[in-house]
């Protein structure tokens, strides 16, 4: 039973501490990249793009590549037909 009281004020402390501390920040809000440094939130929306722009790049590398590698089969077999024929 004491146990439970004493649980139960650590979680109603810290609820009053966070809330404490968020109204004391401002509009700012801050958010951990996994590695334990915070970012601001424009930090973190120049990091998402920065982050989509990669992928973007990544993809279209990927379909050039297939674009290639198609173009290259295609021409492979138009060899073959015609070296077939004569």
């Amino acid at each position: 039973m004491a146990m439970r009281s004493v649980q139960s004020r650590v979680v109603l402390t810290r609820a009053l501490l966070t809330r404490s501390m968020e109204s004391s920040r401002g509009a700012t809000r801050y958010f951990s990249d996994g590695k334990g440094k915070v970012l601001s939130e424009e930090e973190r929306a120049a990091e998402n793009v920065y982050i989509k722009k990669m992928e973007r790049e990544r993809l279209e590398k990927l379909k050039q590549k297939a674009a290639k590698e198609s173009a290259e089969n295609e021409k492979v077999i138009a060899d073959k037909k015609t070296d077939g024929t004569h």
